[in-house]
């Protein structure tokens, strides 16, 4: 093999694994337009956002569960001692009930793990600077 031949293979490669890990990671803009469908009745984020049916998820990833002042969380979820990672996140928005049993919010669940991921790019986009 010449060595042109070797360089691109190599090219090829580094461009695969480059689009899968940012593919893994999540599209934010196909994320927004998944919260304003599933999550927007009832949580807000963004500028001015607030409590409504569920808590405003600004910085959520960190963030204590059960923590901020303008929410009634359920015992269940002030007591749960869980901080927000991606990967709780992800396992939350797969199957709530079965991270915080007890949890007082109605939502079955998003079982497609690009749609989980790009939710959670979303949410990041809203963390503290």
């Amino acid at each position: 093999m010449n060595k042109a031949a070797v360089m691109s293979l190599v090219l090829s490669l580094c461009a695969g694994l480059f689009t899968a890990q940012a593919s893994a990671q999540g599209d934010a803009e196909a994320g927004g337009k998944l919260f304003k469908r599933v999550c927007g009745g009832c949580h807000q984020i963004g500028e001015g956002a607030r409590a409504f049916f569920g808590p405003q998820l600004n910085a959520i990833v960190g963030r204590t569960a059960g923590s901020t002042t303008d929410y009634q969380y359920s015992d269940a979820m002030k007591n749960s001692g869980i901080v927000w990672t991606r990967e709780k996140l992800a396992a939350y928005i797969e199957e709530p009930k079965s991270v915080v049993s007890g949890t007082r919010m109605i939502f079955w669940g998003i079982s497609d793990q690009e749609k989980i991921d790009d939710l959670l790019a979303y949410l990041q986009s809203f963390q503290a600077p």
